[in-house]
């Protein structure tokens, strides 16, 4: 594989195999998280990647013969750190994504950045002990003001207990892409490490969404990696004697295109302050993607009708089984037998392969025990994801 050959991911995907596909996305974040600080991968890690999708070798053998690769590498031409740097990111982070394990906790945000930059930094894991300064090319020369070194672990203790806390039952989606943007650019602006916040973060997100049950492996971090950053850094950006104030609306829009697979458009120029004229956003420079329908119609007693096939809203379903048992479920806990009882079915087999299963597969539903399948108080809820819908349907009965 030369170095002007790329991994064509789409194809893997199109081809509906779901181990390759998971594979392929993996690589597909990891390698374009790359961009954020302008790197680049080389031919041999993405023929490396290409082997791991095609089931040739594990993610661990992958990461194995990249570490190798460099070590027995005897010529070095500039910009080999650089390179060097990517491909053995872009493997640690493949296999954080090939891996459900998420810890939510000041320790596991530390674990993510640890296992990312194992082998590239010696300080993988560990927070600064130093204040830093960032020039932004979005700020033209300025910074954000990060947390003070000292503060680090209070803060980020702080900014995840109060989301641990959180109380989604009353959001819509609106409100679900404001809060989740807010929540994680507060993180990002913590920038507990020395290097590497932002591809942290970004792991940190995909990780923590997934928990909440939003599928969020496509292609946004792989083709829009830089504008991730520069969201980020307009999010946390205040100089009242310019008159520029803290601007949601860039990440927000990354997070609708990711979870409502919305199309607005995602370009850097856009985040510049005081941008030249040809550079300013137009003010309604939104695609025209068809929305869910924000109501329901009043005679619908339960369950809404079927929901139009090209719907790119991830939130909505058209498995009327799936959408029933979200509206059964609803803002309870509820044991297998009690959601036999409330839908008046006695199969328990056939109720788990058309009802459960899906829903649990679609993440509109998850155990209370997420590690212990077979807990013998086993009871299931809805995700946020679930929640979201649930509170749209019922809102507009």
């Amino acid at each position: 594989m030369s170095e002007d050959q790329y991994i064509n991911f789409d194809e893997y995907i199109r081809q509906g195999e779901p181990q390759k596909k998971a594979r392929a996305d993996a690589w597909r974040v990891a390698i374009g998280l790359q961009a954020v600080d302008g790197l680049k991968t080389s031919a041999y890690l993405q023929e490396t990647a290409r082997r791991n999708i095609e089931g040739d070798i594990t993610i661990d053998e992958a990461k194995e013969l990249v570490n190798q690769y460099y070590i027995k590498k005897t010529t070095h031409d500039e910009g080999d750190a650089n390179v060097e740097e990517a491909d053995k990111v872009s493997a640690n982070i493949s296999k954080l994504l090939q891996t459900d394990a998420f810890t939510y906790s000041v320790a596991g945000f530390a674990a993510i950045h640890r296992a990312i930059f194992e082998g590239v930094f010696k300080q993988a894991g560990c927070f600064r002990d130093y204040d830093i300064t960032n020039k932004e090319w979005v700020l033209r020369g300025d910074t954000v003001l990060y947390a003070h070194w000292e503060d680090l672990n209070m803060t980020l203790q702080y900014d995840l207990e109060q989301e641990r806390q959180f109380n989604y039952k009353s959001l819509d989606k609106n409100q679900l892409m404001e809060h989740i943007s807010k929540f994680v650019s507060g993180l990002w602006q913590i920038h507990p490490f020395g290097e590497g916040n932002t591809r942290t973060t970004a792991i940190f997100t995909i990780k923590y969404l997934r928990s909440l049950g939003f599928d969020v492996n496509n292609d946004l971090f792989e083709q829009h990696s830089w504008y991730f950053r520069n969201a980020l850094v307009r999010a946390n950006y205040r100089n009242v004697a310019k008159g520029i104030d803290y601007e949601f609306v860039f990440l927000e829009r990354f997070f609708r295109n990711l979870l409502l697979g919305e199309d607005n458009a995602l370009k850097n120029r856009y985040m510049m302050i005081n941008p030249p004229e040809e550079w300013e956003m137009p003010e309604n420079d939104l695609a025209s993607t068809p929305q869910a329908p924000d109501k329901y119609p009043s005679s619908t007693p339960q369950v809404p009708p079927k929901l139009p096939d090209n719907l790119p809203d991830k939130f909505y379903n058209n498995n009327q089984k799936i959408i029933g048992l979200v509206m059964v479920i609803g803002l309870k806990e509820m044991s297998i037998k009690e959601m036999l009882g409330q839908l008046g079915l006695k199969n328990r087999e056939s109720f788990m392969d058309v009802y459960l299963n899906p829903a649990l597969k679609e993440k509109f539903v998850r155990m209370l025990y997420r590690d212990k399948p077979h807990h013998p108080r086993q009871k299931y809820l809805l995700t946020a994801k679930g929640i979201v819908l649930y509170n749209e349907i019922t809102a507009n009965q």
